[in-house]
This record gives structure tokens, sequence and C-alpha cells, in this order.
């Protein structure tokens, strides 16, 4: 299975954003979190930063919406460079995640949905074969640094199970303390899109710690 990291910016250095993300180009993607504090209680940037570092990357941007109602912004997003969008599932009703879904492919930009930890893998059935991405949450969603939660493998191999049956180009990527002890364990779950935040840039050597997580 090919393996891909996707560093998290919100353990960058925002005063020095341009050349935090120069430092992780080795990476597959640039994964950018974005909060609204209502969905989650945490603020972090928005559609201004995803167009600013947008021509500083050849890499695609990952861009991971914790924002209630996300059809609202979706098209903003995908306008502003996004790459990828996902949405949580929890999020809005599913009429609406499907139209954020409708959207998000109407700019020609991959979509993807989000489980929470206390999602059950079944909210992800309607949108499985309508999906590029699948994120798992491993640890609670609107903070950094958090420990990883071995009890959501479990979830990680159902939907490996259904994607490999129902939707075998869609990428399955785990979110919350992967570093290079974890980045295994969720391998061997099915994960093939590992989002890492201090893990990369807390390393002393971030091509090397990249190269490490790919490697697991």
């Amino acid at each position: 299975m090919n393996i891909k990291i996707a560093p998290s910016i919100l353990s960058a250095d925002f005063a020095n954003l341009q050349r935090d993300i120069a430092r992780i180009s080795t990476a597959d993607y640039v994964h950018v979190d974005v909060m609204d504090g209502i969905f989650v209680p945490n603020i972090s940037i928005g559609l201004p930063v995803v167009r600013a570092i947008r021509p500083t990357t050849q890499l695609p941007l990952d861009v991971h919406l914790m924002i209630v109602q996300p059809a609202r912004y979706a098209a903003q997003f995908c306008d502003a460079g996004a790459d990828i969008v996902t949405c949580h599932v929890e999020a809005d009703t599913p009429e609406n995640i499907r139209l954020a879904i409708e959207t998000i492919h109407a700019r020609g930009k991959r979509a993807g949905i989000v489980l929470k930890p206390n999602t059950r893998a079944e909210a992800a059935l309607p949108f499985l074969e309508d999906v590029e991405l699948i994120l798992v949450m491993t640890v609670e969603p609107g903070f950094g640094g958090q420990k990883f939660m071995p009890d959501m493998m479990d979830k990680v191999r159902t939907l490996r199970r259904w994607i490999d049956a129902r939707n075998p180009a869609c990428e399955l990527e785990v979110d919350g303390g992967i570093d290079p002890a974890t980045a295994p364990v969720a391998v061997e779950a099915g994960a093939n899109v590992l989002v890492a935040g201090s893990a990369v840039y807390g390393a002393a050597d971030i091509p090397a710690r990249i190269a490490a997580l790919r490697g697991c």
C-alpha cells in the first residue's frame, strides 16, 4: 500500500508559515485544519490563509473543515486553492453533507468525509461511493498534540473492508496522535494517509521523519 504523509500546519510556526511549508516539501499533502469555534471549541485559520499559502507549494492542500454547515463554504475553499476538502458527517444533515460533496466535485476537487471518535463507521456508508477520501479522527477534533486512540483501529479496519469492496480508489486517512510509534498501528489497520503535526514539526530532521513515517 502506498503510504502518504500529510503534515498538519497547525503545528507550524504561523509567523513563518511559508518557510515551514517549504520544510515539508517531501510530504504528499499539506493538511490544513479549519476550525470555527462552534463545531470545535478552538478557532484556527480560514480562507485568507488557504489563499495565501496556495502559491507557496506544489503539494496538494488537504483542507479539513471542522465547521458547522460546511456546504456554505465548500466552494470558497475550493476556489481559494484546496485540492481536497473534507467535511464532518456530524456537522450538518446527510442531505447537506451530500450537497457539500457535490459542490466540491463541481469545482473539480476531491471531496471527503470525516468521522469523530464517537461516530460509528456506519455513518460513512451513505457517502462511501461518492468520496475520494474518508478521514477517521484518532483524537477528538479541535486540539493539537493529543494522545492517539488505539480503539479507533476497529473503525479503520471496517472502513478499509468497505472501501476495498465498494470504492477501492478512495483513500483512508487518520488524524490525531500519529508518530513513529502509532503510524505502523494505523497502517496495519488499513490507513494509507497519515496526518501528523507535532511528530513532523517537532522533529530535528523533518525530511527524515517524513520518510520514517512513510516507511512504517
